[in-house]
């Protein structure tokens, strides 16, 4: 049975607030491990209204704490933003609190917008063209310490932290199968590429000390209610809240509406149509007939699903629907 994971965002909902954010995204990650999920994954982003996971490695802190047995990381790390060894301490304090049950996912964009890039990288000259050196750096932080070694990560050297590779392109796929690391591919909200780049990440693998065979994620969109007009609605505030971050007008998660109808651009629909093109959206028996066909087509090792759900109790039905498809696949 093909394992699946949680991706969550920390959606802040209108009329909500960070804290109301991050005390759900804890309450997902209690009923995710509750479910049999794998893994339940935070992402980086900064300066967006609508997420609560800017400080991810904190957020990862406060999940591991209140959980016993997933696995918790990061959907991931934008190390562009950051230093190897500043993400390397980081990391190894959490795998020294939560042993064995931390990832971290490294990702190449910045997750966010260009002002909030240069404010967060404090004047760095195109740190995205470093990443493949970043990451080996980072990589050899967690190694253990040499005689001479005069920089280590304490904690952090030494323990066996899982890295991953994260992309929408094709590029983190080939460092990935260069680096022979597992690879997640984001067609949660870039589907065009997905198809090539597991095949490039398989064709071109190497054996590593982390892995000798490759394995690859792919994170999409679930949204499952008892009905699909249901479904269909509970989805609609993720378009909406698409179509505000394409007007340059993020917020806060918008609740669901009846129609999209006059709300959206033919232009916009399409845009957003493109974007979820991999999302499944309905009814359970229609959920399962996409999970299915899904799989068969990609063969990925795992799968990831991720919701952006207004309603806590209507997302945690959600999974709980996927779950159970997930048990029958």
């Amino acid at each position: 049975m093909v394992p699946f994971s949680v991706l969550d965002l920390s959606p802040i909902i209108q009329g909500g607030s960070a804290a109301d954010a991050l005390r759900r995204s804890l309450d997902l990650a209690r009923h995710a491990e509750h479910l049999g999920f794998k893994r339940f994954w935070l992402a980086e982003h900064h300066n967006m209204p609508g997420i609560a996971s800017a400080a991810t490695a904190v957020v990862i802190g406060h999940v591991a704490a209140g959980t016993s047995k997933i696995r918790v990381g990061a959907g991931g790390v934008m190390l562009p933003n950051h230093s190897p060894l500043v993400i390397a301490e980081q990391f190894g304090t959490l795998e020294t609190l939560f042993p064995g049950r931390i990832d971290l996912g490294l990702g190449r964009a910045p997750g966010t917008d260009q002002p909030t890039a240069r404010a967060l990288r404090r004047g760095a000259i195109n740190p995205v063209d470093s990443f493949p050196q970043d990451v080996l750096e980072l990589q050899a932080y967690f190694h253990p310490v040499i005689p001479g070694q005069v920089v280590q990560a304490v904690p952090g050297a030494g323990l066996q932290i899982p890295i991953w590779l994260l992309g929408s392109s094709l590029f983190s796929a080939q460092l990935a199968a260069a680096l022979g690391l597992p690879f997640a591919f984001a067609s949660h909200f870039a589907p065009d590429l997905l198809g090539e780049a597991l095949e490039i990440y398989r064709r071109d693998f190497r054996a590593s000390a982390s892995r000798e065979k490759p394995y690859a994620m792919a994170a999409i969109g679930v949204v499952a209610a008892d009905t699909e007009a249901g479904a269909q609605r509970l989805f609609t505030s993720l378009q909406q809240s698409f179509v505000n971050l394409r007007r340059g007008a993020p917020g806060p998660l918008p609740p669901p509406v009846d129609s999209m109808d006059h709300r959206w651009t033919p232009v916009e629909k399409s845009g957003v149509g493109r974007a979820f093109a991999e999302a499944i959206v309905g009814s359970p028996d229609s959920v399962r007939l996409r999970l299915k066909a899904f799989l068969e087509r990609t063969h990925v090792d795992e799968l990831m699903v991720t919701a952006a759900i207004f309603d806590h109790g209507a997302r945690k039905r959600s999974f709980e629907l996927v779950a159970q498809i997930r048990d029958t696949l």
